[in-house]
C-alpha cells in the first residue's frame, strides 16, 4: 500500500508528489554552471592599508555613543524571603568593607576602582585605580 501524507481535503498518495515533482523537473532547463555571461566580471579587491590616523578618525565615530556607568558598592545573596521582609529602614549588608574601593563598570565590565567623594552635595567618585586599556579591550573580547 502505497504511503499517503495528510492533507485537509483528501488524502494524497507519495507517488503523486513524486510525479509532480518529476514534472517541474523536467520543464526546467538546466543552467550549465561553467558558462559565465559576457557581461559578469570577477571582483577586484585593493589590499587594506591604514596608517593609526585613519584607525583614529574610525574611533572618533564611536565617540559619541552612550554607554551604562555603573559603581558597585558591593553585593550580597539573600533569601526571597529576607527581600519581603524589607522596609523603609531596614539595612542589607553587603560584601565590601567600608573605606574599600568600589568598582566601576562600562556595561557591565570593570574599568576602574575608586572612593566615595561628596562634591556640592552630590556623590561622586575619584577613580584610585583605572585598568589599562589593553586589559579593558582584552575584557571586551570576552
Amino acid at each position: 500500500m502505497p504511503e499517503t501524507v495528510e492533507s485537509l481535503e483528501s488524502p494524497v498518495h507519495a507517488d503523486d508528489w513524486a510525479a509532480a515533482v518529476a514534472e517541474q523537473m523536467s520543464s526546467v532547463t538546466p543552467v550549465e554552471l561553467t558558462d559565465t555571461p559576457a557581461h559578469v566580471k570577477a571582483a577586484i579587491f585593493q589590499r587594506l592599508t591604514g596608517s593609526n590616523n585613519e584607525v583614529h578618525n574610525d574611533i572618533d565615530m564611536i565617540l559619541d555613543i552612550p554607554v551604562q556607568l555603573t559603581v558597585e558598592l558591593g553585593r550580597t545573596r539573600i533569601p526571597i524571603k529576607h527581600i519581603l521582609q524589607l522596609a523603609q529602614g531596614s539595612v542589607i549588608e553587603l560584601d565590601a568593607l567600608a573605606g574599600e574601593p568600589m568598582d566601576v563598570l562600562v556595561n557591565g565590565c570593570l574599568i576602574a576602582q575608586g572612593e566615595v567623594v561628596v562634591v556640592n552635595d552630590k556623590f561622586g567618585v575619584r577613580l584610585t585605580d583605572v585598568t589599562t586599556q589593553s586589559e579593558r579591550i582584552r575584557r571586551l573580547k570576552r
